[in-house]
């Protein structure tokens, strides 16, 4: 006859050996956010600061248990930066952890703390003083980023290489213009950073639970000492909100596609196939097994990093889509997110940062390149329709007549005979000879934001006039 009752030994395979007991561990588990959220304490205790403050200002807590509150909350600060405080997960977070020591170090009059606030607010104050403090930090590492390209790019203002569509070559260009490229992608993202700073900045703290509270707060005066403009203006959607971090995730994906672009491109140029920029040993790696290699780690690590990112973005949409207001325990799973995301944006932006400055460019070999495929092919088209008073889509065949006809004898266009040429057309004289090069292709350039070194510089000065 079969025992009624379970073993413990039954009951961890029930549950899982990862659990001490039955389902009260498993709630433990899922229920807890220490782990990650501890991330958070500074934010914590700067917004308890500034509420405990406000409660005193008003006349809602004493003056003397304010001063008792903010001295145990730096206390508990110096703790956690100095590595001497014990975080427990039977506390769950971040706020019920600083809560107890609180009162371990004061007294009752740690009690009075949460007086006029929800863990709810708490929360989306923490997470959005985060956020936002991060969006900072990034706009910085942007800038950086930004400088280096700039130097760059005045560097090689009139370095020619290759112009590409389709990874064919097209046109000549210069590296000075290639570079400017990317200035103009991350400058987008920077400006996508202050906007969303711009957006975050309202403190949720005093929206309370969801409906706000009926103490006598003054959520002005907490919005001015956190460094907010101005306090949120719906107590319900302040505590479901969690547009900044998506917003955030958003603004970290689309940069890191644009680093994820150039890291591709920085891994094609540095092949022996294109050989035109060549990486330190500071950001290459070898090959256990091939002593001729150098591999371009760093970059294909940022490549990498991107889909991370991605993955965070899409995590969070897909964890707000379906939830109702105001607050919901799904909103735990907000925070992973966007701290990994954090994390590799900062990484991939200062790894390119410092693949940009260190890369040494091959210029002959770039300008090799850029003669290859007849580049020069829109410039012949260009003269014919200038100098011969051709429509341009008839110049549009003579020219892929002349290319046909370079191609079958092995040669570039600058190479054939006048004679052929003017087998084609008779309006081609020997002038046709001075825009065939790649040098006078970039410089004919000059159309407002062409590849002209002329006009690559003026574009330099002109984003380091707002860098």
């Amino acid at each position: 006859m079969a025992d009624d009752t379970t073993d413990t030994k039954s009951s961890n395979q029930m549950w899982g050996g990862r659990f001490a007991s039955g389902p009260d561990a498993i709630m433990e588990e899922i229920n807890a956010s220490i782990g990650f959220d501890k991330k958070l304490f500074a934010q914590d205790i700067r917004g308890s600061i500034a509420h405990a403050t406000m409660l005193a200002h008003q006349g809602i807590i004493s003056a003397e248990d304010k001063d008792k509150i903010v001295h145990g909350l730096n206390t508990i600060l110096s703790e956690i930066e100095s590595g001497n405080f014990e975080f427990s997960r039977q506390l769950e977070d971040i706020h019920m952890n600083v809560e107890a020591r609180l009162a371990t170090l004061i007294g009752p009059a740690a009690g009075r703390l949460h007086t006029a606030r929800s863990r709810n607010d708490q929360v989306a104050l923490d997470f959005r003083l985060w956020v936002k403090e991060e969006l900072q930090k990034t706009e910085q590492m942007l800038t950086g980023l930004i400088a280096a390209f700039l130097d760059r790019a005045e560097e090689h203002a009139e370095s020619v290489m290759p112009g590409f569509t389709h990874l064919q070559t097209a046109q000549p260009v210069t590296f000075g213009h290639h570079c400017m490229a990317y200035v103009e992608m991350f400058g987008r993202d920077r400006s996508r950073v202050r906007h969303a700073i711009e957006h975050l900045d309202e403190s949720p703290i005093g929206a309370a639970a969801l409906a706000g509270t009926g103490y006598p707060i003054d959520r002005h005066m907490t919005a001015k000492a956190l460094g907010f403009r101005e306090p949120t203006r719906n107590s319900i959607d302040t505590v479901s909100d969690r547009d900044f971090a998506i917003e955030f995730l958003s603004i970290a994906a689309i940069a890191g596609m644009h680093l994820s672009r150039l890291a591709e491109e920085i891994v094609i140029w540095s092949t022996p196939q294109f050989g035109f920029v060549r990486l330190s040993d500071a950001f290459s790696t070898g090959s256990s097994i091939m002593p001729q290699k150098k591999n371009p780690d760093a970059a294909e690590l940022v490549r990498a990093k991107t889909g991370r990112i991605n993955g965070s973005l899409v995590a969070l949409l897909t964890i707000m889509k379906g939830l109702p207001l105001a607050y919901s325990k799904d909103m735990q799973e907000d925070k992973e997110q966007v701290f990994d995301a954090a994390e590799s944006l900062e990484l991939a932006i200062a790894a390119m940062t410092g693949m940009v400055r260190d890369m040494t460019v091959n210029t002959a070999r770039m300008k090799a390149a850029a003669g290859s495929g007849y580049s020069t092919a829109t410039d012949l088209a260009d003269w014919l329709v200038r100098e011969a008073g051709l429509p341009f889509r008839d110049a549009h065949h003579v020219t892929g007549r002349a290319v046909a006809l370079a191609e079958s004898k092995g040669c570039d266009l600058a190479e054939l005979p006048l004679s052929d040429l003017q087998a084609i057309h008779a309006a081609i004289t020997d002038k046709v000879y001075d825009v065939l090069t790649v040098e006078a292709s970039v410089a004919s350039r000059k159309s407002f934001g062409g590849t002209a070194p002329s006009e690559v510089r003026r574009q330099i000065a002109f984003w380091r006039a707002r860098n």
